[in-house]
């Protein structure tokens, strides 16, 4: 197995596309210190961050904003729900990792649609981080595995990609901006909002505990479908159905940087080089924060943009972060601030 130190981690899901966009806030990267423990939930992004207005794509109804910094409770749907230890996943045959260093894998991938992330960002080698240990997840239909969902995404142009979503309320799932809205593809007719996605909750490979739905109702955030800003780089998937009723869904919160420091990042999705549609979980701890990044060292892969990182709190899952970019030595996730709060509270109404 070879290893590889890369200085520059902000890539999308192994895919090198670091966006340096004018007027963009300020950038971040490991190795540099992390914001001061103990200050404010979103600290420095500043109250009423214009890159974070609400955008919807066409025939869709906006809706206003969220009030409030707090907790949004999670829900655990009609299954059964599976319990949790302390701030981990109780996943048989996972335990929580050393940290290691980053490794290039090699990667099979037996279906023949690429991960979202290369529509805007281009392709480029995958790592995981240090050996694959990412466990299987095949009790889908319980919570909270069902509220993470494979998503089949149809282009403005008709090319089709892959990502994952995940439920924060009956109609409503969260995923990355760039699952959602398209930037700078250099293909003509393919940039700007999808044409739909197929959501599939649950997803086991051939198996779908809750069936599938099609949506064309989106949202994303200006900063992201104008300038293609990293930091600003998350959506919503608006169903025609309360499908997250049956499904459940995770709680989300903004949290100050001591309480994310302190916690540990849980991720589950759909990866690009597994079997396709299957489910895998991986989890450490959260090892720096900027404004509006959550850095971690948990293993993902390129059809996971738009996971859910959650932490794990007295048996509840509350989503700190979108997950969209991955590199050599650290992976991220756009962090949920006072303001991606407020548009993720408005978009579940």
């Amino acid at each position: 197995m070879r290893f590889s130190l890369q200085v520059d981690d902000e890539h999308t899901a192994g895919f090198p596309a670091r966006m340096e966009t004018e007027g963009a806030g300020p950038s971040w990267a490991v190795g540099e210190p992390t914001a001061r423990s103990g200050s404010g939930a979103g600290a420095g992004a500043g109250a009423g961050d214009a890159g974070h207005t609400s955008v919807s794509s066409p025939g869709a109804d906006d809706t206003g904003s969220g009030a409030g910094e707090v907790e949004q409770p999670p829900d655990t749907g009609d299954g059964k729900e599976v319990a949790a230890t302390g701030d981990l996943e109780a996943v048989k045959g996972y335990s929580m990792p050393a940290p290691e260093m980053a490794a290039e894998v090699a990667a099979e991938v037996d279906e023949n649609l690429p991960d979202i992330g290369e529509a805007s960002f281009g392709k480029s080698a995958e790592v995981v981080i240090g050996a694959d240990d990412r466990v299987q997840i095949t009790n889908t239909a319980t919570h909270p595995w069902s509220v993470h969902s494979s998503l089949r995404i149809t282009a403005n142009d008709g090319s089709q990609w892959i990502g994952t979503g995940w439920f924060c309320g009956p109609h409503t799932l969260i995923t990355a901006g760039h699952c959602v809205f398209i930037k700078n593809s250099g293909v003509p007719g393919r940039d700007g909002w999808v044409r739909s996605i197929t959501v599939i909750p649950g997803r086991n490979g051939a198996q779908q505990p809750f069936g599938s739905v099609v949506s064309s109702n989106f949202r994303t955030v200006s900063a992201w479908s104008n300038a293609g800003n990293a930091e600003y780089d998350y959506g919503a998937i608006i169903l025609p159905t309360n499908l997250g009723d049956r499904t459940g869904w995770l709680g989300f919160g903004a949290y100050s940087d001591a309480t994310l420091l302190a916690s540990v990042a849980n991720i589950s999705g759909y990866p690009g080089d597994k079997p396709a549609g299957t489910q895998w979980y991986h989890a450490r701890r959260v090892t720096a924060v900027g404004p509006r990044k959550v850095h971690y060292d948990v293993d993902t892969y390129g059809g996971q943009s738009g996971s859910g990182v959650y932490r794990v709190v007295n048996g509840g899952r509350y989503a700190i972060a979108v997950h969209a970019y991955g590199g050599g030595s650290s992976n991220s996730g756009t962090r949920i601030t006072s303001e991606v709060y407020n548009n993720l509270v408005a978009w579940k109404a």
